[in-house]
């Protein structure tokens, strides 16, 4: 395993559409393990293959019960909302106020090709959403109402 180098804001591999996975071999299973590892590392809830300089459609995400491996992830239902600060990695010390939907189902194939679906409320909706998003070139400033000012951030702290 190896920890990869984040890619930050202005990089422009952050707003390129990224292609399917068609092989389900070691470099995928290689490519998981670090990017899980590199997710953990930054403390992250999630990370995305164009966030580490890869267009392929895969996802990592632990919201605190493991980590759960997308590849070519689709949301197939979702309904609620939700409203709440979110952040990237890919764009340290910036957040924002988003809304997303409060509950999301994908459907993806794990690292073997086995298709499967998961559910997910609250933050992991949230984080299904952020990291599919990625896959499509979307960053969470494209989609937040606002941008939390230097004095918001500094009291999230308090």
């Amino acid at each position: 395993m190896a920890i990869r180098n984040i890619v930050k804001d202005g990089d422009s591999i952050l707003n390129k559409k990224c292609r399917p996975v068609e092989k389900f071999d070691s470099k995928l299973a290689d490519l998981l393990d670090d990017m899980a590892e590199t997710m953990h590392l930054a403390n992250g809830v999630g990370l995305a293959a164009p966030q580490v300089g890869i267009l392929r459609r895969i996802v990592v995400i632990d919201v605190g019960d493991g980590v759960i491996e997308l590849i070519n992830p689709q949301i197939i239902a979702f309904s609620g909302e939700q409203e709440g600060v979110e952040g990237c990695l890919s764009f340290p010390g910036e957040w924002g106020i988003t809304k997303r939907p409060q509950y999301v189902k994908v459907k993806a194939f794990d690292r073997n090709g086995n298709e499967f679906t998961k559910d997910g409320k609250d933050l992991l909706a949230k984080a299904f959403c952020h990291e599919i998003d990625h896959l499509n070139g979307i960053v969470f400033k494209q989609v937040a109402e606002r941008m939390l000012t230097p004095k918001e951030i500094e009291h999230m702290n308090d």
